[in-house]
């Protein structure tokens, strides 16, 4: 008959063993090659960082479209979890939607169904020169998001959230 005492430090060392090596694994891999670390909600945005990148490249900023002050969206931003929560408030499906960050920085969402949010993280956002955004240097780094859909900009007010 087994010792009891050792098969409950055995089943205890692998519950320990088993999330650390994991962790470790995680950390040693990284993230390279992922935007983050669970998948996106809108399936349309599950996608590698180089597509975004490829995607951002050939997106061009349109500073001639007519600002719109609509509350249509609103977003806040989590410098700590480096993402934009951005809502559709408006009664209207979107289509061909782009989120910029600074008039630099875009994402593309083929769709934004009303009434809806999605949670955009900070990964996802690149220029055109293929670098993605990034929130180093410990001051708030985001001076403006702005959707372009529709042929108009829309404004976004972007609170930090606490």
């Amino acid at each position: 008959m087994p010792d009891m005492s050792k098969l409950l430090n055995q089943k205890i060392n692998l519950s320990f063993k088993l999330p650390l090596t994991l962790a470790l694994g995680f950390t040693l891999a990284g993230c390279e090659g992922s935007v983050s670390l669970l998948p996106n909600a809108d399936p349309a945005l599950r996608k590698p960082p180089a597509v975004f990148s490829a995607d951002a490249a050939r997106r061009e900023y349109e500073t001639k479209a007519p600002e719109v002050r609509q509350p249509d969206f609103r977003a806040q931003y989590a410098l700590i979890m480096k993402e934009i929560d951005l809502a559709n408030i408006s009664n209207q499906d979107r289509s061909n939607v782009e989120v910029w960050i600074n008039g630099k920085y875009v994402v593309y969402c083929p769709s934004f169904e009303k009434k809806t949010a999605k949670a955009l993280p900070f990964t996802m956002f690149y220029d055109q020169a293929g670098h993605h955004f990034d929130t180093g240097g410990g001051t708030n780094p985001i001076k403006s998001i702005q959707v372009y859909c529709d042929g108009k900009m829309y404004d976004v007010t972007a609170p930090v959230a606490d």
